[in-house]
């Protein structure tokens, strides 16, 4: 028989069965579509060689009035802004102590350190920076006492320990002379709590942090029980800092990477929040809203210093130090109504979008006497985490806990085609670590999230919205910016480094093969209409290479067939495809078949390094070969 070409509808779909899916595809990874045909996505290398504290889930860019390029990531552990090639810790200090208010303590033989520090509510893992310490005695010298020390354990609300380290990081051991408090002069830096690697929701026994705090009694919004994410945003060149159900804070780009964070408090403002779910500024007319935020007492002389959760305050109007509504300034509040708290909120065309668990609504400037209004857009959708919503040339997208919107000044869901997979295999107890990015170079919008049998993201789904399609991988990264300061895309994530990566560079992993790239379609009847047997005999598969490994590019095809839906798939061959290739041999006989091209992972490493790929329309030539 001649040749057949199949032509597979673009995107991947698994809302019905591999059958009835014939026609298209039915599983990916690492791959997107491009013009319709499937290709392999580019790689990615880190962009530094230093590296930062705890697990990083924002990214954020921006350029001074000086040109100067920041970079600023907010982790567990810390708040760093990256200058160049390294990293800048400016993560908040949240409480200092008096001369003589830390004393130390050290066993013969023993590198911990006990510390005591009355009321010095730190948690386990939190950052403390001596000074002012004199020698112990022996090796706990005074320049092992005055640096920066990570907490071990908590003993009680008024002691902890440290290990000791010399100046290189290597470990201490006390000897018999190590006694004593460590001088009258010593004070203690400590910078604010850290924050959890995994959502915990709940109050009671299991909420806060066991051995690392306070016991129980956390509540769902309470600063020590979150997930411990970041909001950010420029006034100015200046950079405005929130973790969530924290305080808020202000780095200004003047004093130089040096100098850390302070609260808007220290900075002098009048009657500032000192509690947000989150801060960003609105777009030209420049206020600082905090969502989520502490309320101003009844007298209006203080704040609360208790989250209300569906609360918006702003202050005056390019105005960051008075936060006091009065009738000379712009500054003020409102209360949403729709839901029980603000789940994140996105800028948008002359409006800031604001999600609460249970609804839409849109805040814009209306200006005097009541500066902003809110607007309820939609109700009844509410969206799955802070970070889920994105800004695209095609309107605003996000996902909720049980589907995908988009906003275009309506709200309108999106129909998904790989809906079932995401869903039905997606662990909702840790939602809050989904994000949404944005890839504007492919006309792709995507989310990164767990999968039901993982606590950590492992996954990705994406939407292109150029060509209404949907695919989807397996990948870990916690954090996303799109190119636009500077060129490609940056994340954060992998399993076992903490580096900042930049994408779609390259054809690989880090220098390493991108292991476990494939398209595969969905069954397809081999005699047109899946009565009769058939036999494949070889394909012309269609495939043209894009990667920099030259001629030694290599790719596998490979058939599986079976001759029943509920059949397990049968791997009949899988064939080399090189450059140079014009066909393949399979030799496969049965009703139904399935077409995959995947990385060769059993070639050498020189062979899968700088393979790129794209999948045109391939030729299949076959033969009946009766029904049994």
């Amino acid at each position: 028989m001649p040749y057949a070409t199949f032509k597979l509808k673009p995107g991947v779909n698994r809302e019905g069965t591999a059958f009835s899916a014939q026609g298209g595809w039915f599983d990916s990874n690492l791959v997107r579509f491009r013009k319709s045909f499937p290709e392999k996505i580019g790689g990615w290398e880190k962009e530094q060689t230093s590296t930062y504290l705890g697990t990083a889930r924002s990214l954020h860019a921006w350029v001074s009035l000086a040109t100067t390029k920041y970079l600023s990531l907010g982790t567990t552990l810390k708040y760093y802004v990256k200058e160049g090639d390294n990293f800048y810790d400016i993560t908040p200090i949240r409480a200092t102590t008096s001369a003589g208010d830390v004393t130390f303590s050290a066993t013969n033989g023993d590198a911990t350190i006990t510390v005591a520090d009355t009321s010095h509510g730190a948690s386990k893992n939190d950052f403390v920076t001596f000074s002012g310490a004199a020698t112990l005695g022996g090796l706990i010298t005074a320049n092992v006492l005055n640096q920066e020390y990570q907490i071990a354990t908590v003993v009680n609300a008024n002691s902890y320990t440290i290990e000791a380290k010399d100046t290189d990081g290597a470990t201490v051991t006390a000897n018999a002379s190590d006694s004593g408090n460590g001088g009258s002069s010593v004070v203690g830096a400590y910078q604010i709590n850290v924050g959890l690697d995994d959502y915990v929701s709940g109050s009671g026994y299991g909420a806060g942090m066991w051995g690392d705090g306070t016991y129980g009694d956390a509540s769902a919004l309470a600063f020590n029980n979150q997930l411990r994410l970041w909001s950010e945003d420029n006034f100015g060149e200046d950079l405005i800092i929130n973790p969530r159900a924290g305080g808020i804070f202000y780095w200004t780009e003047n004093n130089g990477t040096s100098v850390r964070a302070l609260s808007l408090t220290a900075l002098g403002a009048n009657l500032p929040p000192t509690l947000a779910l989150q801060t960003l500024v609105s777009d030209i007319d420049r206020h600082v809203l905090c969502l989520g935020a502490d309320p101003l007492n009844d007298a209006g002389t203080a704040r609360t210093g208790a989250i209300d959760p569906m609360f918006i305050a702003w202050c005056d109007q390019e105005n960051i130090n008075e936060w006091e509504p009065s009738l000379t300034n712009t500054a003020g509040s409102l209360r949403l109504s729709a839901g029980t708290q603000i789940v994140g909120a996105l800028r948008s065309r002359q409006e800031t979008l604001v999600w609460t668990d249970d609804a839409l609504y849109s805040i814009q400037f209306i200006g005097p006497p009541y500066t902003f209004g809110a607007n309820l857009i939609n109700s009844g959708v509410g969206m799955v985490s802070p970070k889920a919503p994105v800004n695209t040339p095609a309107g605003v997208y996000w996902m909720d806990r049980s589907g995908f919107y988009n906003y275009n000044g309506t709200v309108s869901r999106v129909p998904c085609s790989v809906h079932n997979y995401v869903f039905n295999d997606f662990n909702q107890s840790q939602s809050f670590k989904v994000f949404g990015y944005l890839n504007r170079q492919f006309n792709e919008v995507g989310w990164f999230y767990p999968s039901g049998s993982s606590t950590e993201i492992d996954r990705y789904v994406v939407f292109n919205y150029q060509e209404q399609i949907w695919y989807y991988g397996q990948l870990t990264r916690f954090a996303w910016l799109d190119e636009g300061v500077q060129p490609y895309p940056r994340a954060t994530g992998t399993d076992t480094s903490n580096y900042i990566y930049r994408h779609e560079t390259g054809n690989d992993n880090d220098g390493t093969p991108m292991d476990n790239v494939y398209i595969e379609s969905a069954d397809f009847s081999l005699d047109g209409i899946g009565n009769a047997y058939t036999q494949v005999q070889n394909a012309i598969p269609d495939v043209r290479f894009l990667g920099d490994g030259g001629s030694d590019q290599v790719v596998n095809f490979v058939l599986k067939t079976r001759n029943y839906p509920n059949e397990t798939l049968t791997t009949k061959s899988t064939s080399q495809v090189t450059q140079s290739t014009q066909k393949v041999d399979l030799r496969g006989r049965a009703r139904q078949a399935v077409v995959r091209l995947e990385s060769d992972d059993d070639a050498s490493t020189e062979a899968r390094l700088g393979v790129g790929w794209r999948l045109g329309d391939m030729r299949l030539n076959t033969r009946p070969d009766g029904r049994r």
